[in-house]
């Protein structure tokens, strides 16, 4: 048995690195999925909060509540080395700039299955990218 585990970050998208028990560690960098012009769904997870760090770069939070639909779309520009815990429930999506690095910590049994998508309508799509130029 090893004291320490290292697991690099990988260079794009969501990984998860390290799993224990019932929590995980993963990471989000950029991606094509994640640029403002490619966004097609919110997400929402069930039964966990979820802990957003910004390491490096810029990262936009963008929420819509937590009713059966999504509502209004808010935008959180995130800051290196606070915290955001987005709620159980809470419909969300990032944006990342090409240097971003953002750190997450959440059950680690969440997936697909307990995480429900919502297909962003035009005018929601449209927000998102309004919302990016301010």
């Amino acid at each position: 048995m090893k004291d320490i585990e290292i697991v690099p970050f990988p260079p794009s998208g969501y990984h998860p690195l390290v799993d224990f028990e019932s929590w995980r560690v993963a990471v989000l960098r950029p991606c094509e999925d994640l640029l403002p012009e490619n966004l097609n769904h919110l997400q929402k997870h069930l039964y966990t909060d979820e802990v957003f760090v910004l390491l490096s770069g810029k990262c936009a939070l963008y929420t819509a509540g937590c009713e059966e639909i999504p509502g209004d779309i808010v935008k959180t520009e995130m800051r290196l080395h606070e915290v955001y815990n987005v709620k159980k429930g809470v419909w969300h999506t990032h944006t990342l700039c090409e240097d971003a690095e953002v750190l997450i910590i959440e059950n680690q049994d969440t997936g697909d299955e307990n995480s429900p998508k919502y297909p962003l309508s035009k005018d929601m799509h449209n927000r998102i990218l309004e919302l990016e130029k301010e």
